[in-house]
């Protein structure tokens, strides 16, 4: 199952009033017109869990079924089984209040170790006029990759950065280092965590362990728009400036005061759109040894939300009339973006007009040209988010003959660095795995350990 959904947008969880304990589904149910969002919440996962989809699909209103079969309806509910495992229980019910609409939370228990956490919103007939994925927790417990050697190394939490945006980290230092090099890990797109927890996965703990096994330090920390997202979602001026750079910059401060690594080896080791504002970030100081880059998109932003949008609707070889509709959709915002034709107040891909003026201004091929540092491209084949062909190449086109830039590709590795087989989709994230040794031990050559 691959295609996209239409109804189900991932988004931030908004906290409302807690209903305390586990849904009783051997109490009597209400008539229809006796029951409340709580009830419809609770009937609506229960014929879910039975997979009766047309007693679910019978809870939506007009608005919704009027452009979202019941087929389409199973196809997403089955992404979701697909992805995350099979219906255990409905875990927790909650009742709030988003922007004015009444909302019930559900907390729901998938065989794969997960928790999935939805959101149903409600009219005044408590019907449902829209059904959204929240987020989810795994509860998948950390097994360390074979590469890493816990007693070779000590861990310990950390908290530095600016007055107002304090960031909570772990530090983590070989046993009897000495100026030891060290690493600094800087996240993705989205609220990521210090791990950079996907699924059941934690590249960026994974990356942390097997390079302290090597004997550099590394320090990984919960970005800011993990650690405050409200605070951020209230902001109209927010940019990668404030959301990713400004933190590295004090992580990098932060670091030169610690002891046990030497403040002239810190490198900074950025993925995906942490690799993408690499150069900016060693624009702004003259504290760095090199850059190291994993999955390093030399496009622009928009234009990889538009391909990856393509590419997941047409993994089965079709694009049906809803996929296309999407499509469409997410071409006109590609070119609201590239003209600037956004409105103060308005969100386009869920952040407003600033983030995209700083974006339109930034051009990390360029700037990374320009810069005199070392610096190390890691790329895997089958990652179809930031591509070998569209992405590396172009990179490696730009930067081959500067001196001190090196580039390694990987044939089955995808955006994770964890090893794969077949044609790259989304669904692969929540396969439990590790990011590959190669990675680890071309890395730890590469700064000379």
């Amino acid at each position: 199952m691959n295609k996209k959904l239409t109804i189900f947008i991932i988004g931030c969880i908004i906290s409302g009033v807690s209903i305390s304990g586990c849904l009783d589904q051997s109490s009597q149910e209400p008539s229809e017109n006796e029951m409340t969002n709580y009830d419809v919440a609770a009937a609506f996962f229960t014929n879910l869990s039975t997979l009766n989809y047309n007693a679910a699909y019978n809870f939506f209103n007009q608005s919704v079924t009027q452009d979202f079969t019941v087929s389409q309806f199973k196809e997403a509910w089955e992404y979701y089984l697909e992805t995350y495992g099979s219906f255990l229980e409905i875990q927790h019910l909650r009742n709030a209040t988003l922007n004015g609409f009444d909302v019930v939370y559900a907390n729901i228990t998938l065989d794969k170790g997960y928790v999935v956490i939805y959101r149903l919103i409600f009219n005044d007939e408590s019907r449902i006029t829209g059904f959204w994925f929240d987020s989810y927790e795994s509860l998948n417990v950390y097994t360390p990759p074979n590469y890493s050697n816990p007693d070779s190394f000590i861990e310990h939490n950390v908290t530095f950065g600016l007055p107002n945006w304090q960031l909570s980290g772990t530090l983590t230092i070989p046993v009897n280092a000495t100026d030891a090099p060290a690493v600094i890990l800087v996240h993705g797109s989205g609220p990521n965590d210090r791990d950079e927890t996907f699924g059941p996965n934690k590249p960026f703990k994974d990356l942390a362990w097997g390079l302290a096994t090597q004997g550099i330090t590394v320090l990984r920390y919960d970005k800011r728009t993990y650690t405050y997202p409200e605070e951020l979602a209230a902001l109209t001026t927010f940019t990668p400036q404030e959301e990713v750079i400004d933190d590295a910059l004090e992580a990098i401060s932060f670091l030169q005061i610690t002891t046990l690594i030497s403040p002239s080896e810190i490198y900074i080791l950025g993925h995906s759109l942490g690799a993408m504002l690499a150069p900016a970030i060693g624009s702004q100081t003259d504290e760095l040894a090199g850059l190291i880059m994993l999955a390093a998109p030399a496009r622009t932003l928009e234009d990889l939300i538009l391909y990856q949008t393509t590419y997941l609707a047409n993994l089965d070889g079709t694009i049906d009339a809803n996929e296309s509709a999407s499509i469409q959709l997410i071409q006109e915002q590609v070119q609201k973006v590239k003209t600037n034709n956004i409105s103060e107040n308005e969100q386009v891909f869920n952040v407003y007009k600033s983030y995209w003026e700083w974006l339109n201004q930034y051009n990390q091929v360029s700037i990374a040209e320009n810069l005199t540092l070392p610096m190390l491209f890691l790329q895997g084949k089958r990652d179809y988010q930031v591509t070998y062909e569209d992405d590396f190449l172009q990179w490696q086109d730009v930067l081959q003959s500067e001196p001190n830039t090196t580039f390694f590709s990987y044939d089955q590795l995808n955006h994770l660095f964890m090893a794969g087989e077949g044609q790259p989709t989304n669904t692969e994230y929540f396969t439990i795995g590790h990011v590959s040794s190669s990675v680890i031990t071309d890395i730890a050559t590469w700064l000379g350990q």
